[in-house]
């Protein structure tokens, strides 16, 4: 582990969207284990006091950029400010995102723009402006994608669709990459314990009625073995792994209408 941990130290991972749930635990998971961290968010402050937290009990660099990646041109601001401080990123994960819950018609279309944004094209521009350093160094990149990735589903029709994109873009670029010595994983946890269900105005969803969900800890651990080991697409969790396959053999109107009643508003 001493090996494995001073090996490690000599490597900087981005994690996006760090300053809460999957994104905040993964993190922490690489600074327990020697990583140079940077880490970025909207939230500074909470940032700054997760750094400082992990600075203490880990002894790890770790450099906090507040950035709000929903922000059109936030991806190239980002990348430029890393130019700058002279970081050099081994691991990048993309991990910030958002949702919303509600029929289409009812969002307002500046939430549905910063949605795609931050989901689509800051992860799309950031992992391009920094790959050409990733295959220099043969490193790792993980986006977070979700089991929403392998269907459609009216009340989160845009959120649904973006982690489609996440999910093919991905397995596209591990592809690409296949002789370069980097890995690509597209990570796709089910419904989980975090912000992320408050901020999506979720808490109605079925989703979270129907049975327990992961807490953010859990996810970040089975996140974390999968970058490591290279996995291309990983779903953690034998039940989010069988409904992901099972859409493969059923009508695409079902999976549809079965999607929008899973995902739809159950009891107060």
């Amino acid at each position: 582990m001493a090996d494995a941990r001073a090996t490690q130290s000599n490597l900087t991972a981005l994690v996006t969207g760090a300053s809460s749930g999957i994104g905040e635990a993964l993190a922490g998971l690489m600074a327990a284990d020697g990583l140079r961290l940077v880490i970025t968010a909207r939230r500074t402050e909470t940032l700054e006091a997760l750094a400082s937290d992990w600075r203490t009990r880990h002894g790890v660099e770790v450099v906090v950029i507040g950035c709000d990646l929903a922000r059109p041109g936030a991806a190239h601001d980002l990348a430029a400010e890393l130019e700058q401080r002279g970081v050099l990123v081994d691991y990048l994960v993309n991990n910030a995102g958002i949702g919303t819950f509600g029929p289409f018609a009812h969002i307002p279309v500046e939430t549905t723009e910063g949605m795609l944004r931050l989901n689509i094209e800051a992860l799309t521009t950031l992992t391009r402006l920094l790959l050409p350093g990733i295959v220099a160094r043969r490193g790792k990149i993980m986006n977070i994608a979700s089991t929403a990735a392998f269907q459609p589903a009216p009340i989160m029709a845009v959120y649904y669709a973006s982690k489609a994109y996440v999910l093919h873009f991905s397995e596209a670029l591990a592809h690409e990459l296949a002789d370069s010595g980097v890995t690509v994983t597209a990570f796709c946890p089910g419904p989980t314990a975090s912000e992320f269900q408050s901020r999506a105005k979720m808490q109605k969803s079925r989703l979270f009625q129907l049975a327990p969900v992961p807490d953010s800890a859990t996810v970040a651990r089975a996140a974390w073995q999968a970058m490591r080991a290279g996995r291309r697409v990983a779903i953690p969790g034998v039940m989010n792994w069988v409904l992901a396959q099972s859409v493969r053999f059923t009508p695409r109107r079902l999976v549809t209408i079965v999607s929008g009643l899973v995902t739809g508003p159950g009891r107060n």
